[in-house]
């Protein structure tokens, strides 16, 4: 029976992320089974049986034991885990994941990457990539580009990293580049957690090229998020039209956004940036296509017919798409869902350049589903299904995610400052528009070195932002009912 309107779907208007171990149970110890558990587990498979985009392949619940922990018994349902649904959780807090998709969370205010500091690969350092305004981290004068070799005296490694990041206070030694080593140095700045809110738009400029006849409009969008759970809640929508109104009043000719920390997020931000870039355009162009489990969108199509699944770029007197031809977005193994629907969902209408390296690869949408007779604070962040561009495209799901254009390494230490013309990410976009980049710099660029990174993702040190997050904070109107 289809009851998609007996289920509460938390209204959450901001997302973030990092390694995830707070509220996720796929990663966190047992929880201790509740004299409920059996009621639980039971609402989770009930819930699961309706919505989840692959409910047709859930074991028989014949075959399940549901006095079992309900994180571990949640698991049992997760289709293809590791290569599939790598995404579905399970919390015993739902309130408190909620206001970590909120953007609100006690944070140090660092994004980074790990990477060994010798051939030994034991010792491992953290370079900074970026540094919240506000947060903890900003107010010590901690940077981008910062190389972290030692916390509260240890040295790093990766058995014992996370518990060393996971204490309230804590005291980083920060290393330089020296004989193309990185070593240790006598400075340490000691940092608190403390509760922040992240402004998703880390950085704009317009960038003037007048020899290649090049107006350039840059931006670092860190997380989809329309604005505040509470107040504003169009707050960061709006500084983004804000922004691009400065671009075409500048005559941008060329956009590069940096998504390369952006790991996801609101469909409905993803909405407003597509249209602030898509060229020509009209509210009859689709942005993206719905495509639920086999039996709701069988229903939904009998109910409303199939444009229901249609969903159309948003108008916006901002757009800067006549005076583009293409976009150039830089992406790391860290961009993901809603980033992916950006790049995916503009390839119809025009060209999408991609810098960097391969992203998450994310085509899955879901929300956050609690409870709705409030008798536990269990929830599931559950995928309801994918989505597609006009042209029916969606072949990114999976861990090779979109291909970059352009492959290049974000590997070169010192790392520059984002925007700046010697930025690898950037100066590859630059080459590509045809600017010359005169070589002043050559000797500083040559007097780095290359990091081995463990891994090719920004982190940061918010539990919750290493998620890969696509919600769809609006559903067919079945839901409503």
């Amino acid at each position: 029976m289809l009851r998609f309107n007996n289920i509460k779907f938390i209204t959450v208007f901001s997302i973030s992320l990092l390694v995830f171990t707070a509220c996720s149970k796929k990663d966190d110890t047992t929880v201790t089974p509740s004299d409920n558990t059996q009621q639980i587990n039971q609402w989770i498979y009930d819930t699961m049986s309706d919505a989840y985009y692959w409910f047709d392949q859930l074991p028989a619940i014949s075959t399940l034991t549901l006095t079992d922990a309900s994180d571990s018994f949640f698991e049992k349902l997760v289709y293809q885990r590791s290569s599939v649904d790598r995404f579905s959780m399970v919390t015993d807090d739902v309130d408190e994941l909620a206001k970590e998709f909120n953007g609100v969370s006690k944070v140090f205010g660092i994004r980074y990457m790990l990477g060994y500091l010798d051939n030994t690969q034991t010792n491992v350092g953290i370079v900074l990539t970026q540094v919240i305004g506000g947060s903890p981290a900003a107010v010590v004068g901690l940077n981008r580009g910062d190389i972290i070799v030692k916390i509260n005296g240890q040295n790093i490694t990766s058995s014992n990293f996370s518990s060393l990041m996971g204490n309230e206070t804590v005291t980083f030694t920060l290393g330089s580049i020296s004989n193309g080593t990185i070593t240790a140095t006598s400075k340490t700045v000691s940092v608190t957690k403390a509760e922040v809110t992240e402004n998703p738009i880390a950085f704009s400029s317009i960038v003037q090229k007048p020899s290649a006849n090049k107006t350039i409009g840059y931006l670092v969008y860190t997380q989809f998020v329309p604005g505040l759970d509470s107040g504003d809640t169009l707050k960061y929508d709006n500084q983004l039209r804000s922004i691009f109104a400065d671009f075409k009043a500048a005559g941008v000719n060329e956009l590069v956004l940096d998504l390369r920390f952006n790991p996801g997020g609101y469909i409905s931000s993803a909405t407003t940036l597509a249209s602030l870039v898509v060229n020509n355009l009209t509210t009859n162009k689709v942005f993206f296509k719905d495509q639920y489990n086999s039996k709701y969108q069988t229903y939904f199509a009998k109910q409303y017919g199939s444009n229901i699944f249609n969903n159309y770029f948003s108008i916006e007197k901002n757009n800067i798409g006549n005076n583009l031809n293409r976009v150039f977005v830089l992406t790391s193994n860290g961009t993901a869902s809603s980033s992916e629907l950006v790049i995916n969902g503009l390839k119809p209408y025009m060209q999408v350049i991609t810098i960097g390296e391969h992203t998450y690869g994310k085509n899955l949408f879901g929300t956050l589903v609690a409870d709705d007779q409030k008798r536990w604070k269990w929830g599931i962040y559950m995928m309801l299904g994918i989505t597609q561009n006009a042209n029916g495209e969606s072949d990114y799901g999976n861990i090779n995610g979109i291909a970059p254009t352009y492959a290049v390494d974000d590997n070169v230490l010192p790392i520059q400052p984002l925007g700046n013309d010697y930025e690898p990410l950037f100066n590859k976009a630059l080459t590509v528009m045809g600017v010359s980049v005169p070589n002043t710099n050559g000797a500083r660029q040559n007097a780095g070195i290359l990091l081995n990174y463990t891994t090719h993702e920004n982190y940061a040190d918010n539990p919750i932002r290493n998620e890969k997050f696509m919600i769809k904070n609006y559903l067919p109107k079945l839901i409503n009912k």
